[in-house]
């Protein structure tokens, strides 16, 4: 696995600074989301660890080399899965694989693997029209998975899902982070998902980082119902609210 760190990163669209000196170390293993309202920068930092924007000042680094550009120690999931619409789930997740030079026998079996892992065996021959969000999020989730990047970048992926197939993708992604033990960024704007799922939250506001705090929630964390209903969980809400509704630069 692998550490991020956002070295003292700016970014800027024309006069406009999106990103203003953020500074954020991520532990290896770790699982670390970053919330705000938007336009604070949240999907642009994003960005920029993956390779698909450069900073306009400072660097990211993962595992200590700067971030230059797309690679196979980095994995993106998207809000919305972006499969090819003509190939079925188990092509979709073997063209990430070809992309990275397997062939044969072990990149079909390599496909199957992950597709089992977020609990699409049943599915691999489908393709996209007959999946439902969730499935296809799954789907995403494997691609990004089978490369066996280092990170695993994601964008608001249960976003666009209802409430209750998104509470289930919380379970499973949790539960794939146990057993894989991924380093992983996460960006959404839900608060409560913010809590379940992180080991830290970084609360972000006009392009800088308002407060970085630690979830005080045990792992496994296996019954998110149980986990909503402990005062653990209403106090560390209720302290992100705070930040996000505190003037903007105020840190703790």
């Amino acid at each position: 696995m692998a550490s991020i760190k956002f070295d003292h990163v700016w970014k800027r669209f024309g006069e406009v600074s999106v990103l203003k000196d953020l500074d954020i170390d991520i532990n290896d293993q770790e699982f670390l989301v970053l919330v705000g309202p938007s336009g604070c920068g949240k999907t642009t930092a994003l960005r920029i660890a993956m390779g698909l924007e450069t900073a306009s000042a400072g660097k990211v680094t993962v595992d200590g080399r700067e971030v230059r550009g797309c690679g196979h120690d980095r994995g993106m999931v998207f809000q919305f899965a972006e499969l090819l619409p003509w190939l079925s789930a188990l092509q979709n997740v073997m063209f990430g694989l070809e992309m990275k030079g397997m062939r044969g026998v072990e990149l079909r079996d390599t496909a199957t693997r992950y597709l089992e892992l977020v609990g699409l065996s049943d599915s691999l021959s489908r393709r996209p029209h007959q999946l439902s969000g969730g499935m296809k999020q799954r789907v995403g989730i494997a691609r990004a998975l089978a490369i066996d990047p280092k990170v695993l970048l994601m964008d608001e992926p249960f976003g666009a899902l209802d409430a209750q197939t998104r509470e289930t993708m919380q379970a499973e992604l949790l539960e794939l982070h146990a057993r894989t033990r991924k380093t992983i960024l996460f960006v959404t704007h839900d608060l409560d998902e913010a809590v379940l799922i992180a080991d830290r939250i970084v609360v972000m506001k006009n392009g800088m980082v308002q407060e970085i705090m630690t979830v005080p929630l045990k792992r496994p964390r296996p019954d998110l119902g149980v986990v909503r209903g402990t005062s653990e969980f209403a106090d560390t809400r209720y302290r992100v609210w705070q930040a996000l509704h505190a003037p903007i630069g105020t840190l703790h």
